[in-house]
Protein backbone atom coordinates (compact mmCIF):
# COMPACT_ATOMS: atom_id res chain seq x y z
CA UNK A 1 0.00 0.00 0.00
CA UNK A 2 1.50 2.80 -1.49
CA UNK A 3 0.82 6.93 -1.52
CA UNK A 4 1.76 8.91 -4.58
CA UNK A 5 1.57 12.64 -4.61
CA UNK A 6 0.96 14.39 -7.59
CA UNK A 7 0.89 17.74 -6.25
CA UNK A 8 1.55 20.13 -3.49
CA UNK A 9 -2.02 20.07 -1.94
CA UNK A 10 -2.89 18.18 1.27
CA UNK A 11 -3.70 14.73 1.11
CA UNK A 12 -7.06 13.41 2.43
CA UNK A 13 -7.16 11.32 5.46
CA UNK A 14 -8.55 7.37 4.41
CA UNK A 15 -11.67 7.63 5.79
CA UNK A 16 -12.80 10.92 4.02
CA UNK A 17 -10.97 9.69 1.09
CA UNK A 18 -12.95 7.00 0.87
CA UNK A 19 -16.32 7.96 1.89
CA UNK A 20 -15.94 10.85 -0.92
CA UNK A 21 -14.41 8.01 -3.28
CA UNK A 22 -17.80 6.32 -2.20
CA UNK A 23 -20.56 9.43 -2.82
CA UNK A 24 -19.02 9.83 -6.29
CA UNK A 25 -19.24 6.09 -7.39
CA UNK A 26 -22.62 6.02 -5.73
CA UNK A 27 -24.75 8.91 -7.68
CA UNK A 28 -22.54 8.66 -10.58
CA UNK A 29 -25.02 8.34 -13.40
CA UNK A 30 -28.21 7.70 -11.43
CA UNK A 31 -30.81 10.08 -10.90
CA UNK A 32 -31.31 11.58 -7.58
CA UNK A 33 -32.94 9.38 -4.65
CA UNK A 34 -36.15 10.05 -2.69
CA UNK A 35 -35.60 11.97 0.38
CA UNK A 36 -36.28 9.12 2.66
CA UNK A 37 -33.10 6.49 0.88
CA UNK A 38 -30.57 10.05 1.07
CA UNK A 39 -31.59 9.17 5.00
CA UNK A 40 -30.50 5.94 5.15
CA UNK A 41 -27.33 6.16 2.81
CA UNK A 42 -25.73 8.63 4.92
CA UNK A 43 -26.27 6.83 7.88
CA UNK A 44 -24.49 3.85 6.56
CA UNK A 45 -21.55 6.37 5.51
CA UNK A 46 -21.45 7.33 9.36
CA UNK A 47 -21.36 4.04 10.24
CA UNK A 48 -18.67 2.97 8.03
CA UNK A 49 -16.44 5.88 8.62
CA UNK A 50 -16.74 5.03 12.23
CA UNK A 51 -15.25 1.83 11.49
CA UNK A 52 -12.86 2.96 9.80
CA UNK A 53 -11.86 5.91 12.31
CA UNK A 54 -11.73 3.21 15.13
CA UNK A 55 -9.94 0.86 13.34
CA UNK A 56 -6.48 1.99 14.65
CA UNK A 57 -7.87 1.78 18.40
CA UNK A 58 -8.89 -2.26 18.15
CA UNK A 59 -6.59 -4.06 20.23
CA UNK A 60 -3.70 -6.51 19.01
CA UNK A 61 -6.26 -9.49 18.68
CA UNK A 62 -9.55 -8.18 17.31
CA UNK A 63 -7.06 -5.43 14.50
CA UNK A 64 -8.01 -6.29 10.84
CA UNK A 65 -4.65 -7.26 8.37
CA UNK A 66 -4.29 -4.42 5.83
CA UNK A 67 -5.06 -7.37 3.05
CA UNK A 68 -8.36 -7.88 5.01
CA UNK A 69 -9.22 -3.58 4.86
CA UNK A 70 -8.41 -3.67 1.30
CA UNK A 71 -10.67 -6.43 0.30
CA UNK A 72 -13.89 -4.64 2.53
CA UNK A 73 -13.18 -1.51 1.22
CA UNK A 74 -13.64 -2.95 -2.23
CA UNK A 75 -16.45 -5.53 -1.25
CA UNK A 76 -18.56 -2.49 0.27
CA UNK A 77 -17.56 -0.27 -2.96
CA UNK A 78 -18.96 -3.49 -5.20
CA UNK A 79 -22.07 -3.43 -3.20
CA UNK A 80 -23.37 -0.02 -4.03
CA UNK A 81 -22.80 -0.62 -7.92
CA UNK A 82 -19.80 0.56 -9.83
CA UNK A 83 -15.84 0.24 -9.66
CA UNK A 84 -13.17 0.70 -7.24
CA UNK A 85 -12.47 4.10 -6.61
CA UNK A 86 -10.07 5.86 -9.86
CA UNK A 87 -7.08 7.53 -9.16
CA UNK A 88 -7.84 11.73 -9.05
CA UNK A 89 -5.72 13.90 -10.48
CA UNK A 90 -4.47 16.50 -7.15
CA UNK A 91 -5.14 13.90 -4.17
CA UNK A 92 -3.19 11.16 -2.40
CA UNK A 93 -4.23 7.88 -3.93
CA UNK A 94 -4.53 4.40 -1.78
CA UNK A 95 -3.83 1.70 -4.04
CA UNK A 96 -5.20 -1.65 -3.09
CA UNK A 97 -4.22 -4.90 -3.97
CA UNK A 98 -6.60 -8.12 -4.26
CA UNK A 99 -4.42 -10.51 -2.45
CA UNK A 100 -1.89 -10.73 -0.27
CA UNK A 101 0.93 -11.90 -2.66
CA UNK A 102 0.31 -9.18 -5.55
CA UNK A 103 0.87 -6.73 -2.24
CA UNK A 104 3.96 -7.97 -0.62
CA UNK A 105 5.52 -8.19 -4.14
CA UNK A 106 4.73 -4.65 -5.32
CA UNK A 107 7.98 -2.40 -5.26
CA UNK A 108 7.18 0.77 -3.29
CA UNK A 109 8.56 3.63 -5.42
CA UNK A 110 10.79 6.48 -2.91
CA UNK A 111 10.33 9.83 -4.01
CA UNK A 112 13.86 11.64 -3.66
CA UNK A 113 14.52 15.51 -3.84
CA UNK A 114 16.60 16.06 -6.52
CA UNK A 115 19.19 19.08 -6.77
CA UNK A 116 19.05 20.95 -9.83
CA UNK A 117 22.32 22.63 -10.62
CA UNK A 118 20.52 24.54 -13.86
CA UNK A 119 18.54 26.48 -11.04
CA UNK A 120 20.38 25.53 -8.34
CA UNK A 121 17.84 24.47 -5.98
CA UNK A 122 16.47 21.56 -4.97
CA UNK A 123 12.68 21.01 -5.03
CA UNK A 124 10.14 17.12 -4.74
CA UNK A 125 9.37 18.37 -7.97
CA UNK A 126 12.28 17.11 -9.76
CA UNK A 127 11.77 13.76 -7.97
CA UNK A 128 12.64 10.75 -9.82
CA UNK A 129 11.72 7.31 -9.05
CA UNK A 130 14.76 6.02 -10.71
CA UNK A 131 17.72 6.25 -9.60
CA UNK A 132 20.41 8.78 -10.71
CA UNK A 133 24.25 9.12 -10.97
CA UNK A 134 26.28 10.41 -8.17
CA UNK A 135 28.44 13.03 -8.26
CA UNK A 136 30.76 14.01 -5.35
CA UNK A 137 30.41 16.66 -3.03
CA UNK A 138 33.51 18.19 -3.16
CA UNK A 139 33.04 18.89 -6.81
CA UNK A 140 30.63 21.05 -7.07
CA UNK A 141 28.84 23.37 -4.49
CA UNK A 142 25.01 21.12 -4.31
CA UNK A 143 23.54 20.03 -1.24
CA UNK A 144 24.61 16.42 -0.06
CA UNK A 145 22.10 13.58 0.68
CA UNK A 146 22.89 10.61 2.30
CA UNK A 147 21.98 7.25 -0.59
CA UNK A 148 22.63 3.81 0.25
CA UNK A 149 25.53 4.36 2.46
CA UNK A 150 27.12 6.97 -0.10
CA UNK A 151 28.29 10.35 1.07
CA UNK A 152 27.80 11.67 -2.85
CA UNK A 153 24.43 14.19 -3.72
CA UNK A 154 22.43 13.35 -5.90
CA UNK A 155 21.73 15.32 -9.24
CA UNK A 156 19.38 15.50 -12.41
CA UNK A 157 20.57 12.38 -14.58
CA UNK A 158 22.00 13.80 -17.78
CA UNK A 159 22.24 12.25 -20.99
CA UNK A 160 25.54 10.24 -21.47
CA UNK A 161 28.20 11.92 -24.56
CA UNK A 162 28.46 15.35 -25.87
CA UNK A 163 30.82 17.87 -24.54
CA UNK A 164 27.93 20.34 -22.86
CA UNK A 165 24.40 19.95 -20.91
CA UNK A 166 21.23 19.52 -22.31
CA UNK A 167 21.07 23.02 -23.26
CA UNK A 168 24.45 23.23 -24.46
CA UNK A 169 25.01 26.86 -22.57
CA UNK A 170 27.08 25.52 -19.75
CA UNK A 171 30.61 27.11 -19.26
CA UNK A 172 31.92 25.56 -16.01
CA UNK A 173 34.36 28.03 -16.30
CA UNK A 174 32.07 30.72 -15.82
CA UNK A 175 30.85 28.99 -12.37
CA UNK A 176 34.34 28.81 -10.55
CA UNK A 177 34.82 30.50 -7.31
CA UNK A 178 38.50 30.80 -7.00
CA UNK A 179 39.83 33.34 -4.20
CA UNK A 180 42.93 34.35 -6.22
CA UNK A 181 42.89 33.17 -9.62
CA UNK A 182 46.38 33.45 -11.41
CA UNK A 183 47.14 34.50 -14.45
CA UNK A 184 48.22 33.03 -17.54
CA UNK A 185 52.23 33.86 -16.84
CA UNK A 186 51.77 32.99 -12.85
CA UNK A 187 50.39 29.24 -13.96
CA UNK A 188 53.63 28.91 -16.39
CA UNK A 189 55.66 29.96 -13.67
CA UNK A 190 53.78 27.22 -11.38
CA UNK A 191 53.84 24.57 -14.16
CA UNK A 192 57.75 25.09 -14.40
CA UNK A 193 58.42 25.17 -10.48
CA UNK A 194 56.26 21.80 -10.38
CA UNK A 195 58.10 19.87 -13.39
CA UNK A 196 61.53 21.49 -12.25
CA UNK A 197 62.73 19.26 -9.45
CA UNK A 198 65.79 17.02 -8.59
CA UNK A 199 64.81 14.59 -11.63
CA UNK A 200 66.54 17.16 -13.65
CA UNK A 201 70.01 16.01 -12.12
CA UNK A 202 69.54 12.39 -12.92
CA UNK A 203 68.97 13.15 -17.16
CA UNK A 204 72.44 12.78 -17.54
CA UNK A 205 72.50 9.49 -15.63
CA UNK A 206 69.54 8.28 -17.83
CA UNK A 207 71.29 9.07 -20.86
CA UNK A 208 74.24 7.01 -19.82
CA UNK A 209 71.58 3.73 -19.66
CA UNK A 210 70.38 4.98 -23.28
CA UNK A 211 73.29 6.56 -25.43
CA UNK A 212 74.25 10.05 -26.37
CA UNK A 213 71.73 9.77 -30.06
CA UNK A 214 68.83 7.02 -28.76
CA UNK A 215 68.81 9.44 -25.39
CA UNK A 216 68.45 12.44 -27.08
CA UNK A 217 65.43 11.14 -29.83
CA UNK A 218 63.85 9.18 -27.03
CA UNK A 219 63.41 12.05 -24.70
CA UNK A 220 61.81 14.27 -26.89
CA UNK A 221 59.38 11.36 -27.49
CA UNK A 222 58.53 10.62 -24.21
CA UNK A 223 58.15 14.54 -23.36
CA UNK A 224 55.66 14.53 -26.10
CA UNK A 225 53.95 11.42 -25.00
CA UNK A 226 53.71 12.95 -21.76
CA UNK A 227 52.28 16.41 -22.72
CA UNK A 228 49.67 14.84 -24.79
CA UNK A 229 48.57 12.57 -21.72
CA UNK A 230 48.00 15.76 -19.75
CA UNK A 231 46.25 17.26 -22.74
CA UNK A 232 43.77 14.14 -22.69
CA UNK A 233 43.46 14.14 -18.63
CA UNK A 234 42.57 18.11 -18.83
CA UNK A 235 40.59 18.25 -21.88
CA UNK A 236 38.45 15.03 -20.61
CA UNK A 237 37.72 16.96 -17.64
CA UNK A 238 36.67 20.17 -19.49
CA UNK A 239 34.09 17.52 -21.08
CA UNK A 240 32.61 15.78 -17.60
CA UNK A 241 32.68 19.46 -16.21
CA UNK A 242 29.52 20.25 -19.09
CA UNK A 243 27.97 17.06 -18.73
CA UNK A 244 27.98 17.82 -15.38
CA UNK A 245 27.48 20.89 -15.16
CA UNK A 246 30.36 20.80 -12.52
CA UNK A 247 32.50 23.66 -12.42
CA UNK A 248 36.22 21.85 -11.40
CA UNK A 249 37.29 18.48 -10.84
CA UNK A 250 40.96 17.42 -9.51
CA UNK A 251 42.43 14.16 -10.93
CA UNK A 252 40.49 11.49 -8.88
CA UNK A 253 37.18 13.13 -9.33
CA UNK A 254 37.99 12.68 -13.46
CA UNK A 255 38.76 9.55 -13.13
CA UNK A 256 35.79 8.66 -11.51
CA UNK A 257 33.47 10.57 -13.09
CA UNK A 258 34.64 8.82 -16.44
CA UNK A 259 34.22 5.77 -15.16
CA UNK A 260 30.76 6.55 -14.23
CA UNK A 261 30.48 7.98 -17.89
CA UNK A 262 31.57 5.35 -19.08
CA UNK A 263 30.67 1.47 -20.03
CA UNK A 264 27.90 0.03 -17.83
CA UNK A 265 30.71 -2.44 -17.26
CA UNK A 266 33.17 0.49 -15.65
CA UNK A 267 30.37 1.58 -13.44
CA UNK A 268 31.17 -0.16 -10.94
CA UNK A 269 34.69 0.35 -10.87
CA UNK A 270 34.03 3.89 -10.35
CA UNK A 271 34.86 4.12 -6.64
CA UNK A 272 38.50 1.64 -7.39
CA UNK A 273 39.75 4.06 -9.64
CA UNK A 274 39.59 6.91 -7.25
CA UNK A 275 41.05 4.67 -4.30
CA UNK A 276 44.11 3.95 -6.97
CA UNK A 277 44.73 7.10 -8.50
CA UNK A 278 45.01 8.82 -5.03
CA UNK A 279 46.78 5.38 -3.61
CA UNK A 280 49.89 6.10 -6.74
CA UNK A 281 49.48 9.83 -6.12
CA UNK A 282 50.54 9.52 -2.60
CA UNK A 283 53.51 6.34 -3.25
CA UNK A 284 54.38 8.98 -6.10
CA UNK A 285 55.01 11.63 -3.60
CA UNK A 286 56.17 9.56 -0.69
CA UNK A 287 58.43 7.91 -2.68
CA UNK A 288 60.21 11.60 -3.85
CA UNK A 289 60.45 12.11 -0.14
CA UNK A 290 62.71 8.80 -0.07
CA UNK A 291 64.63 10.00 -2.87
CA UNK A 292 65.22 13.76 -1.88
CA UNK A 293 66.24 11.92 1.77
CA UNK A 294 69.18 9.76 -0.24
CA UNK A 295 69.92 12.81 -2.43
CA UNK A 296 70.80 15.11 0.66
CA UNK A 297 72.58 12.46 2.74
CA UNK A 298 74.72 11.68 -0.40
CA UNK A 299 75.84 15.12 -1.24
CA UNK A 300 76.49 16.55 2.26
CA UNK A 301 78.59 13.04 2.86
CA UNK A 302 80.69 13.67 -0.03
CA UNK A 303 81.14 17.43 1.16
CA UNK A 304 81.80 16.49 5.43
CA UNK A 305 84.21 13.36 4.03
CA UNK A 306 86.52 15.97 2.86
CA UNK A 307 86.81 17.32 6.18
CA UNK A 308 87.14 14.66 8.25
CA UNK A 309 88.80 10.97 9.63
CA UNK A 310 86.34 9.22 9.81
CA UNK A 311 83.61 8.80 6.92
CA UNK A 312 80.07 8.50 8.21
CA UNK A 313 78.26 6.09 6.16
CA UNK A 314 75.36 7.53 3.98
CA UNK A 315 73.18 5.61 5.82
CA UNK A 316 73.34 7.25 9.07
CA UNK A 317 73.13 10.88 7.49
CA UNK A 318 69.78 9.71 6.58
CA UNK A 319 68.66 9.64 10.01
CA UNK A 320 70.08 12.18 10.97
CA UNK A 321 68.75 14.29 8.27
CA UNK A 322 65.72 13.20 9.17
CA UNK A 323 65.88 14.03 12.29
CA UNK A 324 64.53 17.91 11.93
CA UNK A 325 62.38 17.21 9.25
CA UNK A 326 60.16 15.08 11.78
CA UNK A 327 59.69 18.35 13.17
CA UNK A 328 59.44 20.65 10.46
CA UNK A 329 56.68 18.26 8.93
CA UNK A 330 54.41 19.14 12.43
CA UNK A 331 53.94 22.37 10.88
CA UNK A 332 50.06 21.71 8.72
CA UNK A 333 49.83 25.82 7.34
CA UNK A 334 51.62 26.31 4.28
CA UNK A 335 52.00 29.73 4.95
CA UNK A 336 54.79 29.13 7.38
CA UNK A 337 55.98 26.92 4.95
CA UNK A 338 56.50 29.54 2.26
CA UNK A 339 59.38 31.16 2.86
CA UNK A 340 61.56 27.63 3.17
CA UNK A 341 59.98 27.15 -0.87
CA UNK A 342 61.34 30.95 -1.92
CA UNK A 343 64.81 30.18 -0.09
CA UNK A 344 64.73 26.57 -1.72
CA UNK A 345 64.16 28.16 -5.20
CA UNK A 346 66.90 30.63 -5.45
CA UNK A 347 69.22 28.28 -3.75
CA UNK A 348 67.96 25.72 -6.22
CA UNK A 349 68.45 28.42 -9.57
CA UNK A 350 72.09 29.16 -8.57
CA UNK A 351 73.46 26.08 -8.40
CA UNK A 352 72.30 24.21 -11.43
CA UNK A 353 73.53 27.06 -12.81
CA UNK A 354 76.96 27.06 -11.50
CA UNK A 355 76.36 23.22 -12.63
CA UNK A 356 76.05 24.39 -15.55
CA UNK A 357 79.30 25.84 -15.87
CA UNK A 358 81.16 22.83 -14.80
CA UNK A 359 79.33 20.91 -17.39
CA UNK A 360 80.17 23.10 -20.13
CA UNK A 361 83.66 22.96 -19.69
CA UNK A 362 86.29 21.04 -21.97
CA UNK A 363 83.48 19.19 -23.67
CA UNK A 364 84.72 15.75 -25.50
CA UNK A 365 83.70 14.84 -29.48
CA UNK A 366 80.06 13.34 -29.01
CA UNK A 367 81.76 10.61 -31.02
CA UNK A 368 83.79 9.69 -28.12
CA UNK A 369 80.77 8.82 -26.40
CA UNK A 370 78.06 5.77 -27.39
CA UNK A 371 75.36 6.54 -29.53
CA UNK A 372 73.04 3.71 -28.27
CA UNK A 373 73.69 0.94 -25.56
CA UNK A 374 72.67 -2.39 -25.21
CA UNK A 375 68.23 -2.53 -24.60
CA UNK A 376 68.69 -4.09 -21.08
CA UNK A 377 69.71 -0.41 -19.48
CA UNK A 378 66.13 1.38 -21.51
CA UNK A 379 63.60 0.45 -18.69
CA UNK A 380 66.17 2.61 -16.61
CA UNK A 381 66.32 5.13 -19.29
CA UNK A 382 62.91 5.40 -19.36
CA UNK A 383 61.83 5.15 -15.77
CA UNK A 384 64.31 8.42 -15.00
CA UNK A 385 62.64 10.21 -17.73
CA UNK A 386 59.29 9.89 -17.06
CA UNK A 387 59.81 10.73 -13.34
CA UNK A 388 61.78 13.41 -14.46
CA UNK A 389 59.58 14.99 -16.72
CA UNK A 390 56.06 13.77 -15.26
CA UNK A 391 54.43 16.54 -13.51
CA UNK A 392 50.76 15.16 -14.10
CA UNK A 393 50.30 14.90 -10.22
CA UNK A 394 50.02 19.15 -10.22
CA UNK A 395 48.26 20.03 -13.69
CA UNK A 396 44.75 19.45 -12.28
CA UNK A 397 45.61 21.95 -9.72
CA UNK A 398 46.84 24.62 -11.93
CA UNK A 399 44.04 24.29 -14.26
CA UNK A 400 41.38 24.91 -11.80
CA UNK A 401 43.27 27.70 -10.16
CA UNK A 402 43.55 29.20 -13.41
CA UNK A 403 41.79 33.02 -14.29
CA UNK A 404 41.02 31.43 -18.13
CA UNK A 405 41.57 28.14 -17.84
CA UNK A 406 40.67 27.46 -21.42
CA UNK A 407 44.20 29.04 -22.25
CA UNK A 408 46.29 25.70 -20.10
CA UNK A 409 45.33 23.38 -23.35
CA UNK A 410 45.43 24.19 -27.18
CA UNK A 411 47.79 25.42 -29.36
CA UNK A 412 49.69 27.57 -28.39
CA UNK A 413 48.86 27.36 -24.74
CA UNK A 414 50.21 27.67 -21.20
CA UNK A 415 50.70 23.75 -20.88
CA UNK A 416 52.47 23.82 -24.34
CA UNK A 417 55.15 26.57 -23.63
CA UNK A 418 55.63 25.26 -20.23
CA UNK A 419 55.83 21.15 -20.95
CA UNK A 420 58.41 22.97 -24.19
CA UNK A 421 60.96 24.45 -21.87
CA UNK A 422 61.01 21.47 -19.46
CA UNK A 423 61.43 18.81 -22.30
CA UNK A 424 64.12 21.37 -23.56
CA UNK A 425 65.77 22.10 -20.59
CA UNK A 426 65.98 18.34 -19.41
CA UNK A 427 67.40 17.38 -22.72
CA UNK A 428 69.85 19.73 -22.81
CA UNK A 429 71.00 19.14 -19.39
CA UNK A 430 71.02 14.96 -20.25
CA UNK A 431 72.72 15.54 -23.21
CA UNK A 432 75.51 17.82 -22.26
CA UNK A 433 75.82 16.31 -18.82
CA UNK A 434 76.32 12.45 -20.46
CA UNK A 435 78.82 13.91 -23.09
CA UNK A 436 81.16 15.52 -20.02
CA UNK A 437 81.45 12.48 -17.94
CA UNK A 438 81.06 9.46 -20.18
CA UNK A 439 80.53 6.06 -18.40
CA UNK A 440 81.34 7.51 -14.79
CA UNK A 441 77.67 9.57 -14.90
CA UNK A 442 76.67 9.52 -11.35
CA UNK A 443 72.69 9.16 -10.35
CA UNK A 444 72.93 12.93 -9.79
CA UNK A 445 75.32 14.74 -11.72
CA UNK A 446 76.15 17.31 -9.03
CA UNK A 447 78.06 13.85 -7.57
CA UNK A 448 80.30 14.63 -10.20
CA UNK A 449 81.51 17.95 -9.61
CA UNK A 450 85.28 17.98 -8.30
CA UNK A 451 85.56 17.21 -4.83
CA UNK A 452 88.55 19.13 -4.01
CA UNK A 453 86.56 22.64 -5.60
CA UNK A 454 85.41 24.85 -2.61
CA UNK A 455 82.62 25.99 -5.28
CA UNK A 456 81.61 22.67 -6.56
CA UNK A 457 81.43 21.70 -2.22
CA UNK A 458 79.26 25.07 -2.40
CA UNK A 459 76.86 23.61 -5.18
CA UNK A 460 76.19 20.55 -3.24
CA UNK A 461 75.37 22.12 -0.02
CA UNK A 462 73.17 24.56 -1.88
CA UNK A 463 71.03 22.25 -3.66
CA UNK A 464 70.81 19.90 -0.89
CA UNK A 465 69.55 22.52 1.14
CA UNK A 466 67.12 23.53 -1.52
CA UNK A 467 65.94 19.68 -1.73
CA UNK A 468 66.07 19.29 2.08
CA UNK A 469 63.34 22.37 2.36
CA UNK A 470 61.48 21.06 -0.32
CA UNK A 471 60.75 17.95 1.07
CA UNK A 472 58.12 19.61 3.88
CA UNK A 473 55.94 20.82 0.42
CA UNK A 474 56.43 17.43 -1.16
CA UNK A 475 54.93 15.81 2.00
CA UNK A 476 52.01 18.18 2.21
CA UNK A 477 50.09 16.64 -0.45
CA UNK A 478 50.07 12.79 0.76
CA UNK A 479 49.57 13.37 4.30
CA UNK A 480 46.58 15.56 2.79
CA UNK A 481 45.20 13.06 1.46
CA UNK A 482 45.86 10.27 3.69
CA UNK A 483 44.07 12.60 6.28
CA UNK A 484 40.74 13.33 4.62
CA UNK A 485 40.42 9.19 4.30
CA UNK A 486 40.55 8.74 7.88
CA UNK A 487 39.52 12.22 9.51
CA UNK A 488 36.11 11.41 9.82
CA UNK A 489 36.32 7.89 11.37
CA UNK A 490 38.19 9.74 14.84
CA UNK A 491 36.89 11.56 17.62
CA UNK A 492 37.01 15.37 17.24
CA UNK A 493 38.85 15.10 20.95
CA UNK A 494 41.31 12.93 19.02
CA UNK A 495 42.27 14.57 16.15
CA UNK A 496 45.13 16.60 16.67
CA UNK A 497 46.89 14.13 18.57
CA UNK A 498 46.12 11.04 15.45
CA UNK A 499 47.31 13.84 12.51
CA UNK A 500 50.48 14.45 14.28
CA UNK A 501 51.12 10.88 15.17
CA UNK A 502 50.50 10.14 11.38
CA UNK A 503 53.06 13.00 10.08
CA UNK A 504 55.30 11.73 12.24
CA UNK A 505 54.91 8.13 11.28
CA UNK A 506 55.35 9.07 7.36
CA UNK A 507 58.69 10.39 7.73
CA UNK A 508 59.67 7.59 9.94
CA UNK A 509 58.82 5.29 6.94
CA UNK A 510 60.11 7.31 4.35
CA UNK A 511 63.37 7.28 6.67
CA UNK A 512 63.20 3.89 7.02
CA UNK A 513 62.60 2.68 3.60
CA UNK A 514 65.49 5.35 1.98
CA UNK A 515 67.72 3.65 4.76
CA UNK A 516 66.99 0.12 2.98
CA UNK A 517 67.02 1.44 -0.47
CA UNK A 518 70.07 4.40 -0.43
CA UNK A 519 70.73 3.92 -4.28
CA UNK A 520 69.72 6.76 -5.84
CA UNK A 521 69.43 5.64 -9.40
CA UNK A 522 66.84 2.25 -9.44
CA UNK A 523 65.12 4.41 -6.71
CA UNK A 524 64.22 6.98 -9.10
CA UNK A 525 63.51 4.85 -12.02
CA UNK A 526 61.34 2.81 -9.37
CA UNK A 527 59.29 5.46 -8.21
CA UNK A 528 58.57 6.71 -12.33
CA UNK A 529 58.01 3.32 -13.63
CA UNK A 530 55.78 1.83 -10.80
CA UNK A 531 53.79 5.09 -10.54
CA UNK A 532 54.56 7.72 -12.79
CA UNK A 533 53.90 5.01 -15.68
CA UNK A 534 50.65 4.47 -14.14
CA UNK A 535 49.07 8.00 -13.51
CA UNK A 536 50.78 9.51 -16.37
CA UNK A 537 50.25 7.64 -19.72
CA UNK A 538 47.31 4.14 -18.25
CA UNK A 539 45.23 6.53 -16.56
CA UNK A 540 44.49 9.01 -18.62
CA UNK A 541 44.32 6.60 -21.85
CA UNK A 542 41.84 4.92 -20.07
CA UNK A 543 39.75 8.22 -18.91
CA UNK A 544 39.57 9.05 -22.52
CA UNK A 545 38.24 5.51 -23.86
CA UNK A 546 35.71 5.92 -20.97
CA UNK A 547 34.66 9.53 -21.72
CA UNK A 548 34.63 9.07 -25.52
CA UNK A 549 32.95 5.94 -25.56
CA UNK A 550 29.62 7.20 -26.89
CA UNK A 551 29.47 10.65 -27.93
CA UNK A 552 31.36 11.33 -30.00
CA UNK A 553 32.53 7.73 -30.27
CA UNK A 554 36.28 6.46 -31.30
CA UNK A 555 36.85 8.36 -34.87
CA UNK A 556 36.40 6.57 -38.03
CA UNK A 557 38.06 3.12 -38.54
CA UNK A 558 38.14 3.54 -34.56
CA UNK A 559 41.24 5.39 -34.40
CA UNK A 560 41.26 6.99 -30.48
CA UNK A 561 40.77 3.39 -29.40
CA UNK A 562 44.13 2.37 -31.40
CA UNK A 563 45.94 5.31 -29.68
CA UNK A 564 44.76 5.14 -26.33
CA UNK A 565 45.43 1.21 -26.90
CA UNK A 566 48.94 1.87 -27.86
CA UNK A 567 49.56 4.35 -25.05
CA UNK A 568 48.45 1.48 -22.21
CA UNK A 569 50.72 -1.00 -23.97
CA UNK A 570 53.73 1.38 -23.81
CA UNK A 571 53.06 2.28 -20.02
CA UNK A 572 52.45 -1.04 -19.26
CA UNK A 573 55.67 -2.32 -21.22
CA UNK A 574 57.04 0.51 -18.79
CA UNK A 575 56.18 -0.53 -15.93
CA UNK A 576 56.92 -3.96 -15.94
CA UNK A 577 60.46 -3.35 -17.22
CA UNK A 578 61.33 -0.90 -15.75
CA UNK A 579 60.29 -1.98 -12.06
CA UNK A 580 61.99 -5.56 -12.72
CA UNK A 581 65.22 -3.63 -13.75
CA UNK A 582 65.27 -1.97 -10.37
CA UNK A 583 64.73 -4.64 -8.14
CA UNK A 584 67.42 -6.72 -9.69
CA UNK A 585 69.70 -3.60 -9.31
CA UNK A 586 68.86 -3.18 -5.54
CA UNK A 587 68.99 -7.28 -5.20
CA UNK A 588 72.35 -6.93 -6.64
CA UNK A 589 73.25 -4.17 -4.53
CA UNK A 590 71.89 -5.90 -1.18
CA UNK A 591 73.92 -8.78 -2.69
CA UNK A 592 77.08 -7.24 -2.86
CA UNK A 593 77.12 -5.53 0.70
CA UNK A 594 76.51 -8.90 2.24
CA UNK A 595 79.74 -10.20 0.49
CA UNK A 596 81.35 -7.03 1.57
CA UNK A 597 80.42 -7.92 5.37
Amino acid sequence: MSFHKSDSRTPLAPAEYTRNAIKLNATAGKPPLPPRQQQQQQQQHQQQDHELCSFGSRSPDTRLSSVALNRHRLKMSLKRGGPPPAPSSGAAVMTTSLSATSLNQQKIPTVVTVYDSEKKNASRNNASISQPKFIRSDMADVPVQQAAGSTLPLVLTRKKGGDDGEDGTYNPFEHRKVEHPTSDLETFVHLLKGSLGSGILAMPMAFSNAGLWFGLVATLLVGTLCTYCVHILVKCAHILCRRRKIPMMGFADVAEQAFLDGPPGLNRWSRFIRFMVNTFLVIDLLGCCCIYLVFVATNVQQVVNQYTANEISVRLWIVIVSTPLIFMCLVRNLKFLTPFSMIANILMFVGIVITFVYMFSDLPAPAERDGIVSATHWPIFFGTVIFALEGIGVVMSLENDMKNPNHFIGCPSVLNFGMGLVIGLYTLVGFFGYLKYGPETEASITLNLPLEDKLAQSVKLMIAIAIFFTFTLQFYVPVSILWKGIENKISAARQNMCEYGLRVALVLLCCGIAVALPNLGPFISLIGAVCLSTLGMIVPSVIELAVYYEDPGYGRFKWRLWKNSGLIIFGIVGFITGTYVSITEFQAEFKDGHDEM
